[in-house]
């Protein structure tokens, strides 16, 4: 055991093989059960944990290797735009439809959250730290560090969001009966930015192109309604 320890400590293409491996093998497990709880992001992270875990390897050790695939997040981003080209026409129809559904989105979740802070008592550090937790990761750093949050908490519920709306995406989608692939893909994109869009174009094209968007947009517009749930508590 050792010796295999301080071979994969020693492996710098080792974070990045088992990222690769451990999402396969997640995905394939996936598509054999359908059991939302068994989705690919969630299953693969809890491999990759119970493999560091058993090796003795470091997370530092770990992410020098994987960190090869944050090169990919930049032209995946950009990528994001072909399919929102291809569902133009819907996107001009269903603009204002579209835009406010993102505003009462962002409204209920600021709201949501001043409530529940205020009920446990939350102090206003932690309060503007939870506030970005549904928008993108940079963008919730920069608000969280810009109103005094806590960046490391900011980061961890970003996370949970994002694998939230990706595990129950479509559970939620099919009790409330949302069957629109438009109101679908704005749902996903406004509450869980990057995984929820994931979860999206597992529902179709339509679906991730709006979730794409409303990523964007929803990061704007939080930035710009945002200073008026700060200074609620």
């Amino acid at each position: 055991m050792n010796g295999i320890s301080s071979f994969l400590n020693e492996s710098a293409s080792f974070g990045l093989c088992i990222s690769l491996v451990c999402f396969w093998i997640a995905n394939a497990v996936y598509k054999k059960t359908k059991f939302f709880l068994f989705a690919p992001l969630i299953l693969s992270c809890a491999f990759i944990i119970v493999i560091l875990v058993v090796f003795n390897i470091s997370y530092e050790t770990y992410l020098s290797g994987a960190k090869f695939i944050y090169y990919l997040m930049t032209p995946c981003t950009v990528a994001l735009a072909i399919p929102l080209y291809r569902q133009f026409s819907k996107l001009k129809d269903n603009a204002a439809a579209i835009i406010l559904g993102i505003v009462a989105g962002i409204l209920a979740h600021g709201f949501f959250i001043f409530a529940m802070c205020w009920i446990f008592k939350i102090n206003h550090e932690e309060y503007v730290s939870i506030l970005p937790k549904s928008i993108t990761t940079p963008i919730g750093i920069a608000l969280s560090q810009q109103n005094g949050g806590i960046e490391s908490v900011t980061v961890l519920l970003i996370s949970i969001a994002g694998n939230m709306a990706n595990i129950f995406g479509i559970v939620f989608c099919r009790i409330f009966r949302i069957k629109e692939s438009v109101a679908r893909g704005v749902a996903c994109g406004t509450s869980g930015h990057a995984l929820g869009t994931a979860k999206a174009f597992e529902m179709g094209e339509t679906e991730g192109a709006m979730s794409g968007l409303s990523i964007a947009v929803c990061g704007v517009l939080t930035v710009v309604i945002m200073p008026f749930f700060v200074k609620l508590l």
